[in-house]
């Protein structure tokens, strides 16, 4: 008996060995493109097929949470407006994009209010909040912020699309389609990476991420980032023109130099990696538009980021609320790294500064809280 199981496991361990060298043989095939297509994927790690397999048994089922969503596609009848409308939009007006990548639709108040902010000091841009992939259920009707969005800034727009769709004759389609991004140890991060660039190099604008609340309005201001530190621009805030060579270049950063296993590389790293490039210094207060030769400049971390990560409960904090308040006057933005923050409460009335700045900037949402924010 003893003998038997042994010779049964045996064949078991090499008909999965089989199975992986198969899959392994089937990543990392070549097809030729032909004369008129795109250029091809980016080239693929060792495995790409096994990594997939495996995350598809043991992972967290978002990639595959999302493909569901997007073929079944009756969100229409619940989300009428798709990215489609982007195309026909009028590209004089300013265009701010924030991008909700859960595949659930999922949104809070907090950031709802980072829509908001951008809206309200912005009334003659376009604002948009796209959704990916929500599933055939969503209703914004049934999330009260964001009903209250949609019924008090005609300027704002939520949208839905499917990747597969958004990617399509574009320089990221052959990489997406490659199964790179379903590869990544941080699948739903790196969408939103992917997912940021290409927005701006598509349709161009600014794009926010939802643990943002705008203090000043951004008029006048293009082509920029906002630094973290002396060494990394933060990919929080970002304006790309449409089409830029700049943008060309963060998109096919992303397509030819993605990497699966690094959190940060192809989000901030891209940014900062081709700023680098450009401007000739890897010190980011050196990055001014003319060291940048007219294309790009990045702003200080007070404009964006004056609370550093590590200092995150200050905009919690009522005892040091006054300082903290000072502290934050001169900033265009606050960033509350919501990687941290996201459970800490605020309430309503508070003298807690992430409070103070809600109540002023984003007042629809924040009075639709009820007693915590």
């Amino acid at each position: 008996m003893k003998g038997k199981r042994g010779w049964v496991g045996r064949h078991v361990y090499l008909l999965l060995l089989g199975v992986c060298v198969l899959l392994l043989l089937a990543s990392n095939l070549q097809t030729d493109p032909g004369p008129q297509q795109p250029p091809p994927p980016a080239k693929q790690p060792l495995g790409l097929g096994v990594r997939i397999f495996f995350k598809r048994l043991f992972g967290d089922g978002y990639g595959q949470k999302c493909d569901q969503h997007a073929a079944h596609g009756s969100v229409q009848s619940s989300l009428s407006e798709a990215t489609r409308v982007l195309e026909i939009r009028d590209n004089s007006r300013l265009a701010f994009f924030f991008v909700e990548t859960s595949c659930e639709g999922r949104v809070n108040a907090r950031q709802a209010c980072a829509v908001e902010s951008a809206a309200l000091l912005h009334p003659e841009a376009d604002v948009y909040l796209l959704l990916l992939s929500p599933p055939a259920e969503f209703d914004v009707g049934r999330n009260p912020w964001l009903a209250a969005l949609a019924a008090a800034y005609p300027n704002v727009h939520l949208l839905y699309l499917h990747l597969d769709e958004y990617f399509s004759d574009g320089p990221l389609e052959h990489w997406y389609r490659s199964g790179m991004l379903r590869a990544s140890s941080f699948e739903q991060s790196h969408t939103s990476d992917a997912f940021r660039y290409f927005t701006l190099w598509k349709y161009g604008g600014t794009y926010m991420d939802l643990d943002i609340i705008l203090l000043r309005p951004l008029t006048g201001l293009q082509n920029f980032a906002g630094a973290e530190s002396g060494e990394d621009i933060a990919a929080g805030v970002l304006n790309l023109e449409r089409g830029s060579a700049l943008a060309t270049e963060c998109v096919n950063e992303i397509r030819d130099h993605f990497q699966v296993d690094d959190w940060g590389a192809n989000g901030p790293g891209v940014i900062t990696r081709v700023a680098q490039r450009l401007c000739r210094t890897n010190r980011t207060e050196g990055m001014t538009l003319d060291a940048c030769k007219g294309q790009f400049q990045v702003l200080p971390p007070s404009d964006f980021y004056p609370i550093p990560w590590r200092q995150w409960r200050l905009y919690f904090n009522t005892f040091h609320s006054k300082q903290t308040m000072q502290r934050l006057s001169s900033s265009r933005a606050i960033h509350v790294w919501n990687k941290f923050s996201a459970h800490t409460p605020v309430q309503v009335g508070s003298q807690q500064p992430y409070g103070l700045l809600a109540q002023k900037f984003c007042p629809k949402v924040y009075g639709s809280c009820g007693a915590t924010f």
